[in-house]
């Protein structure tokens, strides 16, 4: 039986009613333009960079992006994690319990933190070095990274906020303070890198004044009378921070290897390939951390709607939100690929790489790279449903599968059995055998039904 609101509001209404293919648009496309305008801040500063500092910095600057990966890890495991619980109290209609979810959320994530950016001004040589830096480019992975870490906490609760702002029925909102904070950071990138000449330091400040603006706008839904969104701070609950732990961990896990993944390989190629490889990861990473970002989208679209339908026991509708963005996420895949593929040299023109040793090297790795996002979509919104309904055992074994269990032994092994080209195989190869794995299990397990 249909759970029904007690209180019928116009955000429960249009999550109900609503067709499901416009409902799903409605968040699918304000979520693509929002990731794609965030990811494009680091993607903006390797432009910037390598046209205004040169091809050593750029290399510096993607070994210390894994800094961004693990900040954004932590606001995706908070955020989508007390996102999920408060979508789904919403659709319970239990407002209260929706506000104190948020404000546990706020608390958990200044906790956390707080405590890694103390970790990381301490031990901040050791961490570039741990990244993959080598001593020409420790000095830029140094002033990027202490920057970064300056504006550590606003850029994680302006990605939360966010989040719960598109799970409060407002993403137009959502994408709009990331539209900010991406057109202010292009503005001061040319400033502070070409006119003042700050170098790498330049274009981490750009990025972290541009977060604080960015989250100044999304204050603004507070002042909206009829959001659910506010503060409760009736009393903090362990168990409840423990839950949104629990419930995020898939998207931690998504994101927090993205970081795990740029580190090793950094340092594959650094010992296959040399800094030419290195370069040539830079310029795709740059490109993968903006891509990465889109499927995350499709994700984060979906999981407000499902997790809402979850709570007010609307089972009928989830299975076609599902195959919406399945198939919405494999055409952003195959599209990836035909554009990679045919782009090669305005890729290149993009960061300023001339012809020779790492233009090469850099087309090679687009041919064979590229082939993983048709998979990717597929792998990534799966592990999201679960995640939406609660699933999480299910949703965390499909993100350790594509990025660590299958990934790493291929990565390091794959240039011992040929050469150092190879290397861009491991992650086309761990993507496409784990979306194997699940159409295989969605045939023959019954531990893939859609609700429990």
């Amino acid at each position: 039986m249909t759970h029904t609101l007690n209180e019928q509001d116009e955000m429960a209404l249009k999550l109900q009613n609503s067709p499901p293919k416009k409902l799903f648009l409605s968040y699918l496309i304000p979520s693509l333009f929002g990731m794609i305008l965030m990811a494009s801040n680091i993607l903006i500063d390797g432009i910037f960079v390598s046209h205004g500092v040169g091809e050593d910095a750029l290399a510096g600057v993607n070994i210390a992006t894994p800094i961004f990966s693990i900040l954004l890890a932590v606001s995706l495991w908070i955020g989508m994690g007390g996102a999920t619980l408060y979508s789904i109290a919403l659709g319970e209609n239990k407002i209260k319990q929706a506000q104190k979810i948020f404000t546990q959320s706020v608390i958990l994530t200044v906790s956390i933190v707080g405590i890694l950016i103390i970790i990381g001004f301490w031990k901040l040589k050791e961490i570039a070095y741990l990244f993959g830096a080598s001593a020409t480019t420790y000095p830029h992975v140094r002033d990027y990274l202490f920057v970064i870490l300056a504006f550590g906490l606003v850029y994680v609760l302006e990605n939360i906020l966010s989040i719960y702002i598109r799970n409060d029925g407002n993403p137009k909102l959502a994408m709009v303070g990331l539209a900010v904070s991406a057109i202010l950071n292009v503005i001061l990138n040319y400033i502070f890198i070409f006119i003042m000449n700050w170098g790498v330091s330049g274009a981490a400040y750009a990025t972290g004044i541009a977060t604080v603006v960015g989250l100044l706008v999304l204050m603004l839904h507070f002042l909206q009378k009829s959001n659910h969104l506010k503060w409760n701070f009736s009393k903090v609950s362990f168990k409840q921070m423990g839950e949104i732990l629990k419930i995020g961990l898939p998207s931690y896990v998504v994101e927090m290897s993205f970081a795990l993944i740029v580190v090793a390989y950094n340092i594959t190629f650094l010992r296959f390939a040399g800094d030419v490889g290195v370069t040539a990861f830079a310029v795709i990473n740059y490109l993968h951390a903006v891509f990465l970002m889109i499927f995350i989208a499709v994700g984060s679209a979906l999981q407000p709607i499902v997790s809402f339908h979850y709570g007010a026991q609307l089972y009928d509708r989830l299975k076609v939100f599902l195959r919406l963005a399945i198939i919405t996420a494999t055409i952003i895949g195959v599209g990836l690929l035909i554009v990679g593929y045919f782009s090669k040299s305005l890729i290149l023109l993009l960061f300023g790489v001339e012809a020779g040793p790492v233009a090469d090297f850099t087309k090679t790795g687009i041919n064979y790279y590229f082939i993983g996002y048709v998979f990717l979509g597929f792998n990534l919104v799966i592990a999201e449903y679960f995640q939406a309904i609660k699933k999480i055992r299910l949703s965390t074994i499909i993100v350790l599968c594509r990025s660590i269990i299958i990934f790493m032994p291929l990565l390091f092994l794959l240039p011992y059995f040929g050469s150092a080209t190879w290397i861009w195989l491991a992650f086309p190869i761990a993507e496409g055998l784990t979306t194997l794995g699940l159409v295989v299990l969605f045939f023959k397990s019954d531990k893939l039904k859609i609700h429990e």
